[in-house]
């Protein structure tokens, strides 16, 4: 995708990162710091960190990863719609765009990339986002505008919309081959947290074993 050209008459936007690794905030940071019209006035690895210094730093745009310590980065998203309604947020993020992309614009994001296609893709979505615009990949905005063609709701039917979003978050990782460690580890929870997931996901999707668990979530991964 060619990159639109950013307006250099304008100030720099300024931009707060949020995500649990340092490589990752240094990475989004370095590529920023290309761009002759936004700096990073901040960062965290947490929600209650991120909180706190957006109060204090008032950035215009925050870039925000879905898996954090705690709630997670949907309940930040609604927390930050509540608390600063004019702060434009986009979603940088491993997890699937056609599983979280919809409950993200919904929590108050206005834009979604995937990791793997950030350096290519976030200063676009940034400037478009900042324009007063949402970004989603362009196979993501024909698949809603499909739906929408049809009379749908991207979610109607889903069996998913069931889950809550760390449910969903789980259910992912399941479909992606993870074991309960290591996504436990990934998500900074204990095991028998993500245990207690399992099982509700379970109920919730009638599912009666863990195998058919594992089975079902590989084939919804494999099918999007």
């Amino acid at each position: 995708m060619i990159k639109e050209r950013p307006n250099l008459g304008r100030h720099r936007a300024r931009v707060f990162i949020v995500d649990d690794h340092p490589i990752v905030r240094k990475g989004i940071a370095d590529l920023l710091r290309q761009a002759p019209d936004m700096e990073v006035c901040g960062d965290a690895a947490t929600i209650e960190d991120a909180l706190r210094k957006i109060a204090e730093l008032a950035p215009e745009l925050v870039v925000v990863d879905l898996s954090l310590p705690g709630a997670g980065g949907l309940d930040l998203l609604k927390d930050l719609s509540l608390r600063h309604p004019e702060l434009k947020a986009v979603v940088l993020s491993m997890h699937d765009e056609t599983l979280f992309a919809e409950r993200a614009l919904r929590a108050g994001a206005r834009g979604y990339v995937m990791k793997q296609e950030a350096v290519n893709e976030l200063e676009t979505a940034l400037r478009r986002v900042l324009d007063g615009k949402i970004y989603l990949s362009p196979a993501m905005s024909e698949r809603l505008l499909h739906l929408l063609a049809r009379g749908k709701a991207p979610s109607d039917g889903s069996p998913l919309e069931r889950l809550s979003d760390r449910e969903l978050e789980v259910f992912e990782m399941i479909g992606r081959g993870m074991a309960t460690r290591e996504i436990a580890r990934k998500l900074h929870l204990s095991v028998k947290t993500i245990e207690s997931h399992r099982e509700h996901i379970k109920g919730k999707l009638a599912l009666p074993t863990a195998a058919k668990l594992v089975q079902h979530a590989a084939q919804w991964v494999q099918g999007r």
